[in-house]
């Protein structure tokens, strides 16, 4: 029988924000569906000691949705194994398609059934194709929505040395394009390439493309030195050039994504009527009133800004929370990639830490997750269980409102219908 089903004692209801008793979910296996959500009774009907054939007892776990990660990078490692620019030069278009293929096992053995995967790295389409093969059954994964490359003006996100006599060293990482008519023109490329998602840098570094020479610290001032900040963020798109990017998107159902770290670079964004920022560290109140307004979904990345921005971690998470507490609406993404993919738990804990209820957590990497993912424009429905909803199903071994480590403990992942992890061991994966 293709239909089958799971029963639970203790269910996260992620459109409700509530832990419910005693729910049993049918699925079907054909379909990837949930066809039934249905309370028991086990008081006046008692729990079967013999399940019916295929059905599966979580009883005793924490059961809810799969995890939604809104800003992932499948082709990279973390950064504390190799820099971002490292990756791209040394390590070939094959071996960074393996890495992906196990980094995206890794995220679906850690309850992450959909990823947002934001900007290729220099891998042209392979995100795209990655996506296809994942959802033909040739490998495991989570259910995948990319950007491809991501657009940025001239000069801005493309790598450069010293040494390139006027050209890139690297393999283009960004569809680079500048006025009104290119803008256009690249977001129309990137939906004929396979894009689930545009994203743009609406700043970035501009000046110089490279690390000071050790010899400059500590700093000296003279004509022969860069500033104290060699290569701040500066807007990389003009306000009506980020209007064509999301209007132009409009046009194709397609959501869009967009690279913050600025302030100015943020409102620019919002005032064009993107999807989500993502990193936003210059904030404002009025900045959160504009987000607000126009449904405008923050992806604040803690997990990487923990790693770059130590500095300032507290105030970034401090931001995080006045976000929450004016009704900014959150996703979890933690720009993942940069850091172990099977980490991504990092971010919602990150998340918690910063004071936001554990329930808004779960619903900002689960719900959230799916409206960054572009809601209805994702075709299918993700990210809470109701009848025609995916079937993607995980189990913790403990209750992340009492166990603050309860989010890494993964015991069972489903995914459209299908078992690929039971006992904390994975099933069917080489």
């Amino acid at each position: 029988m293709p239909q089958f089903t799971l029963h639970t004692s203790t269910l996260f209801n992620a459109k409700q924000k509530k832990f419910i008793k005693d729910i049993s979910v049918t699925v079907d296996s054909d379909t990837g569906l949930v066809t039934k959500v249905y309370s028991r009774n086990d008081a006046e009907i008692p729990f079967p000691d013999t399940l019916p054939g295929g059905d599966i007892d979580l009883r005793g776990k924490f059961v809810m949705p799969g995890f939604v990660d809104a800003h992932t990078h499948i082709f990279l490692h973390s950064y504390d194994e190799a820099s971002a620019v490292q990756q791209k030069r040394d390590e070939s278009m094959a071996e960074r398609i393996i890495r992906a293929v196990n980094h995206c096992r890794k995220a679906l053995l850690a309850g992450y059934t959909t990823y947002r995967d934001l900007g290729s790295e220099s891998m042209q389409e392979s995100d795209a194709n990655v996506r296809d093969a994942i959802a033909r059954g040739l490998i495991p994964g989570p259910r995948l929505f990319v950007a491809t490359r991501v657009l940025a003006s001239s000069g801005s996100y493309e790598s450069r040395t010293e040494n390139s006599m006027g050209g890139h060293c690297l393999p283009a990482g960004a569809d680079a394009v500048d006025g009104v008519e290119e803008v256009r023109k690249a977001v129309r490329r990137r939906i004929a390439a396979g894009a689930d998602v545009i994203k743009f840098f609406a700043d970035y570094r501009r000046r110089i493309m490279r690390s000071p020479p050790a010899q400059q610290h500590p700093y000296i001032s003279s004509v022969l030195h860069p500033p104290k900040e060699p290569n701040p963020d500066y807007v990389v798109f003009s306000q009506e050039e980020m209007n064509m990017i999301v209007s132009e998107a409009k046009l194709a159902r397609c959501p869009v994504a967009a690279h913050c770290c600025t302030l100015e670079g943020a409102m620019a964004a919002i005032k064009a009527g993107v999807q989500t920022i993502e990193h936003v560290y210059g904030v404002t109140d009025e900045m959160f009133s504009a987000m607000k307004e126009t449904a405008c979904i923050m992806v604040p990345t803690l997990a990487i800004a923990e790693k770059i921005h130590s500095a300032k971690f507290t105030a970034i998470l401090a931001q995080t929370k006045r976000a929450h507490e004016l009704g900014v609406r959150l996703a979890c993404g933690g720009d993942t990639g940069t850091f172990s993919h099977g980490d991504n738990a990092r971010e919602m804990e990150l998340m918690a830490e910063a004071g936001i209820p554990i329930e808004d957590v779960l619903e900002a990497c689960t719900v959230g997750g799916w409206e960054s993912c572009g809601g209805d424009l994702c075709g299918r429905r993700f990210g809470w269980l109701e009848e025609g909803t995916q079937a993607d199903i995980i189990a913790l071994e403990t209750d992340p409102r009492e166990d603050k480590n309860a989010l890494r403990k993964i015991d069972f992942v489903l995914k459209d219908a299908r078992v690929w992890k039971q006992e904390g061991e994975a099933i069917g994966m080489i």
